[in-house]
């Protein structure tokens, strides 16, 4: 058929289909599908874009959210379809990690109880301290996560899990808090935040403490989930040059999990979140 095709402008198509044993009929219905412009282009273009941009971190259904965002209503399975047409893979796979969990402490009050929802911003932080192990080194990265959109407010990295690192996350993040609050900051019971200097901070702000039960991941599930998502997205999927390097690029990833990375269940970034909510409001 394709000799035919090729061919059709040297000799006669009736004589060269009559060689080649193929009825007129069919030989046209190919040569009109060939001809034929690909009515998806545009959106395989944008769909690649979007794979790009992302650095191959969506998959198939975030890509479809992204779509809509940008006013395309394109069915999933289409999506599915394009990508597995174009040989475009989601590269994340989730994987275990170790966080770090330091010495267990007294038990405080599990305010929060796993009620990971909040009306607004500022209502309910958590925090965390998770280790990596890079060049022979280990870092320690101590976050802090607002439970209304997912965002990132601030973090502290160091070499070692000491108080400071802590002590200095909590002063960036309550920079950025208002006088007038109703804040709940949940952590696990960390020796960190079992200090005094670390409980009287948050008592002359006005904050209410909340601690996980001994040894239940579960009671700060979201702070974990973070942990899991960023190793996935970013640890495993890069190399790095050097403790430096990495440092660098962990900011641009924040940066990027932030701003630009869709969630879920927002269908659109935490800043995009908080943004249409101030606006809103």
């Amino acid at each position: 058929m394709k000799v035919v095709y090729e061919l059709r402008h040297k000799y006669p198509v009736k004589a060269l289909v009559r060689l080649a044993g193929i009825p007129r009929s069919t030989y046209y219905n190919v040569v009109k599908r060939m001809d034929r412009t690909d009515q998806d282009a545009d959106l395989k273009e944008e769909i690649k874009a979007i794979y790009e941009e992302h650095e191959g971190r969506y998959g198939y259904r975030r890509i479809r959210d992204e779509l809509a965002n940008r006013g395309q209503k394109v069915n999933h399975k289409k999506v599915q379809r394009i990508m597995k047409e174009l040989d475009l893979k989601c590269l994340v796979r989730m994987k275990k990690y170790k966080s770090y969990k330091g010495t267990v402490g007294k038990i405080a009050p599990n305010i929060l109880d796993r009620n990971f929802t909040a009306e607004a911003p500022n209502e309910k932080w958590v925090t965390d301290i998770t280790e990596f192990k890079l060049f022979g080194e280990k870092l320690y990265l101590s976050p802090v996560l607002d439970l209304f959109n997912g965002e990132i407010i601030t973090y502290t990295i160091g070499s070692r899990p000491t108080y400071s690192l802590v002590s200095e996350m909590l002063e960036k993040a309550l920079k950025g808090l208002p006088e007038e609050h109703q804040l709940l900051m949940h952590s696990d019971q960390g020796w960190h935040y079992q200090m005094k200097q670390y409980r009287h901070k948050l008592e002359s702000r006005g904050i209410v403490q909340s601690m996980s039960r001994k040894g239940n991941c579960y009671d700060n599930s979201v702070m974990e989930n973070f942990f899991g998502i960023m190793k996935s997205e970013f640890l495993y999927l890069k190399e790095f040059e050097s403790v430096e390097q990495f440092k660098i690029e962990l900011e641009n990833y924040i940066n990027y999990y932030n701003t630009k990375r869709l969630k879920a269940k927002l269908k659109m970034s935490p800043v995009q979140y908080r943004t249409h909510f101030t606006k809103a409001a």
